[in-house]
């Protein structure tokens, strides 16, 4: 990544060469030295990507005054009813299995009361999450079981007592989601049933405990934008703003121990928890040449994404993914994807967005079908479905709105017992149309998901199993 630092370094002092330097006015300020400021200013933009999205989302879902049916303030539950709608372009790559069941909560001051249910069998995950997301807690089927439960969350350097029958759980951040999914089928009783356990969740704060508690109203801040897409908003902030912000959330959401390196090489540039970013107190040509560092940082991104591994056409982590410790390029790759990811041995995502030929995805110019072989369905303990996404990874209008494939689905099957699914801007026929999968009239993307993965073969977390290869219909 840095010969691509230093390339673009290049053309920028190339094109610099001919600007003239009074242009800066005043006095010149010391150079820190264009490679070294851009160097370090890349770094500090992948670093704090998650956190600055982090919180991008939360104003998204919490600036309201009364929770709604997708949004709730700060503090209260976020109770989903339906599956996301094809309109809701908060969270890339939302699911149609599970019903959303979220908090967001500032343990900075004082400690939060997490409270779940008895959720019986029903499947259920519910991922606490830092600033950074990293996953420092999760309740679910697979590692808590389905009994009442109740957390204290604690925020960085909190001490004190906590009342019995609560279990402790620190969050290295003053920020904390809570990104809940409670498992639904999708039809009436289901939802019904999904909807009267949701409303047994609870949050409250430490101090309020025991008592009579009425959450006050959201403070909303008419000024933000509730309609453009998470990720646009966070890619189109110019560098100042960036870094302003992120150093106002590393004020509450301190770096981990383990990020002093980082920490050191960022105050170089100027950058530190709860201090303005001032770009003036940098040399002229550092100070335009940090301009570009958005781009540059995305392209980084996406180019890890690009030089990540595939099988058969499928990228998928296995491990390092929900802890990324200090692999900051893979946390950014994976936020750049989309927030909010689970540990491997929870759910893995694999994700495709070229066939077995190597070549994107086009409904206007192909059909497309994934074969699963007899007794080789995707080996969940939970659930799994494969999930049609357009390039931005949000759901593909169509007109039997059907969004994924899961193991719901009653499939027609082939006489040896296999399974083709059928991925295509047309219908493939009336007896056929029960394994389509419906895709736009361009480019598109897919994500397989597998909820508790099978520990033993065949399975996904030792290599027994992988998705098999999107092939063109012949």
């Amino acid at each position: 990544m840095r010969s691509i630092r230093r390339a673009v370094m290049v053309l920028f002092l190339g094109a610099m060469a001919a600007f003239p330097l009074a242009a800066a006015g005043g006095e010149e300020a010391p150079s820190l030295g264009v490679v070294e400021a851009v160097g370090i200013a890349t770094e500090a933009y992948i670093y704090g990507y998650p956190l600055v999205t982090f919180d991008t989302v939360r104003m998204q879902q919490t600036n309201v005054a009364a929770p709604d049916a997708e949004h709730a303030p700060m503090g209260q539950m976020i109770r989903m009813r339906t599956y996301p709608s094809i309109e809701n372009h908060c969270c890339a790559a939302p699911n149609a299995d599970t019903l959303y069941t979220m908090a967001w909560l500032d343990v900075s001051i004082e400690p939060w009361i997490f409270g779940i249910p008895d959720m019986g069998d029903r499947y259920y995950i519910m991922p606490m999450l830092d600033g950074y997301s990293e996953v420092f807690r999760v309740a679910s089927s697979r590692t808590t079981g389905g009994k009442a439960q109740r957390y204290a969350i604690t925020g960085p350097g909190w001490s004190g007592a906590l009342p019995q029958g609560v279990t402790q759980v620190k969050s290295p951040t003053g920020t904390v989601w809570i990104l809940g999914r409670i498992y639904c089928a999708g039809t009436p009783e289901d939802y019904k049933a999904v909807h009267a356990l949701q409303d047994r969740f609870s949050v409250v704060p430490l101090g309020s405990l025991g008592k009579p508690y009425k959450p006050l109203p959201g403070v909303v801040d008419a000024a933000f934008d509730m309609k453009t897409a998470v990720r646009k908003q966070v890619n189109g902030m110019d560098i100042d703003t960036y870094f302003n912000h992120l150093s106002r959330l590393m004020k509450t959401n301190p770096p981990a121990a383990q990020d002093a390196p980082i920490v050191a090489r960022m105050a170089k540039i100027g950058l530190a928890p709860g201090q303005e970013f001032d770009p003036d107190k940098f040399g002229f040509v550092d100070r335009e040449a940090i301009r570009i560092v958005p781009k540059l940082a995305l392209l980084e991104m996406g180019l890890h994404l690009k030089k990540q591994k595939t099988t058969d056409g499928w990228l998928f982590f296995t491990s390092g993914v929900g802890n990324f410790g200090t692999d900051y390029l893979l946390r950014g790759m994976a936020n750049l994807l989309g927030p909010g990811w689970n540990r491997p041995q929870d759910a893995v995502y694999p994700l495709s967005q070229k066939d077995a030929d190597g070549e994107e995805y086009n409904g206007a110019r192909h059909r497309y079908v994934v074969r699963f072989e007899k007794g080789r369905m995707p080996p969940a303990e939970a659930f799994w479905s494969l999930t049609m996404y357009d390039t931005d990874f949000f759901f593909v209008p169509n007109p039997i709105n059907r969004y994924e494939l899961s193991q719901r689905n009653r499939f027609v099957t082939n006489p040896d017992g296999s399974v083709e699914m059928y991925l295509q801007a047309e219908s493939p026929g009336k007896e056929k149309e029960a394994n389509w999968l419906p895709a736009p009239k361009g480019k598109f993307a897919l994500v397989l998901r597998i909820y508790s993965p099978r520990e033993t073969p065949p399975s996904i977390l030792d290599g027994s199993w992988t998705p098999p290869p999107v092939k063109k219909a012949q």
